[in-house]
C-alpha cells in the first residue's frame, strides 16, 4: 500500500461491511469488493469500519478481523486503507489503533464519542491525543460528523496547535455542511495535511473551497463518475463538473424522499455492483426489495446513459 508520508488525495470510498444473511461478518466478499472498486470505479483509497461500514454496530474483534482482511486484500491493488478506530471507550479505540499499526494500515481515523460527549474542544483534543499516541507512526485523521455525534466544535479552531498535541496528525474527514469551517480548515492546512470532504452531494462546493479529496459512501458505485467530476474541475470545465454533481444531487434527493439510510444505501450498492454484501445489522432494517429497485432505476436513468 502507501508510503506513510504520501498525502491522501482524490476519492476515498467509505466501504460497506459484508454480512451474511444471519448478520455475521462475511470476509469472503472483501476480495471481490476491492477488485470492483479498483477495476470498475477507479477508486484507489478506502475508509473502513466507519459510518457506512456500521463500525459502531460491530464488536472490537469483528473490526479487527475486517481491518486485517481489507489491508490484506488491498495490498498491491489499492493505495491507501484508512481504518476508523473510534469507539465510545477510549481503551477500545486505543486497542483498535494499536492493531491498525500492527497490520500496517495506512492511517487511522477517529470520530468524537457521542454518548459521553466531550464538553470542550480541549477535551475532544485530549481524547484524540490518547488514541493517536498508541500508534504514533500512523497518519491520524479526525473524523468530524456533527450530524451523528452532536459534537460540533469548529474544526478549524482545533488546528492551530494540533501537531504539538498529535504529531501524527495528517488531516480531517469533514462530514458537515459548514463550508466556512471547512474553508478555514483548508486555509490552515499544512502541505502534508489533507482536508477531505464527506458530503457527497456538496463535493463540488468543497472543491471550490480547496478540498484535497473526498470520502463518501456513494463513491462505491459512482466513483467513476465522480472521478470525471474531479478531472473536469481540475481542467476548469465547471459546466461538466456541475452536470455530474447535479446528477448526484438528484439521485440522493430521490433516495431521501424514499427513506434513505445506510441499509438502503447498502442495498443500492448490492444492486449496482452485483456484490453480495448482505443486510445491515440491527437496529438498521433491511431495505425492501421494491425500494432498492426503485432507487436503482433512478440511478440507471441518471448515470447509465
Amino acid at each position: 500500500m502507501a508510503n506513510p508520508e504520501k498525502r491522501l488525495t482524490g476519492l476515498v470510498a467509505a466501504t460497506f461491511t459484508p454480512l451474511t444473511t444471519q448478520g455475521e461478518v462475511n470476509i469472503s466478499e472483501i476480495g471481490p469488493y476491492v477488485d470492483y472498486l479498483r477495476e470498475k470505479q477507479g477508486v484507489s483509497h478506502i475508509f473502513v469500519n466507519g459510518t457506512t461500514g456500521e463500525g459502531m454496530s460491530l464488536t472490537v474483534a469483528e473490526r479487527k478481523l475486517l481491518a486485517e482482511e481489507w489491508c490484506k486484500r488491498a495490498k498491491g491493488k489499492l493505495d491507501q486503507v484508512i481504518v476508523h478506530v473510534g469507539c465510545m471507550s477510549v481503551k477500545e479505540s486505543q486497542e483498535l489503533a494499536s492493531h491498525a499499526a500492527q497490520i500496517e494500515a495506512d492511517g487511522i481515523a477517529v470520530i468524537a464519542p457521542s454518548f459521553f460527549k466531550p464538553s470542550t474542544a480541549g477535551s475532544l483534543l485530549a481524547y484524540l491525543q490518547q488514541v493517536a499516541s498508541v500508534a504514533p507512526t500512523l497518519p491520524f485523521y479526525y473524523y468530524h460528523m456533527p450530524g451523528m455525534t452532536g459534537v460540533n466544535f469548529p474544526v478549524a479552531d482545533m488546528l492551530d496547535s494540533i501537531e504539538k498535541v498529535i504529531p501524527s496528525f495528517r488531516g480531517v474527514k469533514f462530514t458537515g455542511s459548514d463550508l466556512m469551517d471547512f474553508g478555514r480548515c483548508v486555509s490552515k492546512s499544512q502541505p502534508h495535511w489533507s482536508a477531505l470532504y464527506g458530503i457527497d452531494e456538496q463535493l463540488l462546493a468543497a472543491l471550490a473551497m480547496g478540498a484535497h479529496g473526498a470520502v463518501g459512501s456513494t463513491y462505491n458505485y459512482i466513483g467513476s463518475h465522480i472521478n470525471q467530476l474531479l478531472s473536469a474541475f481540475e481542467k476548469g470545465d465547471l459546466a461538466l463538473a456541475r452536470n455530474i454533481q447535479f446528477k448526484v444531487q438528484e439521485l440522493i434527493s430521490f433516495a431521501i424522499k424514499q427513506g434513505f439510510n445506510v441499509g438502503v444505501n447498502k442495498q443500492l450498492m448490492c444492486e449496482v455492483s452485483g456484490l453480495n454484501l448482505g443486510p445491515p445489522r440491527a437496529p438498521l432494517m433491511q431495505c425492501p426489495q421494491a425500494l432498492g429497485m426503485s432507487i436503482k432505476e433512478k440511478y440507471q436513468a441518471l448515470f447509465d446513459q
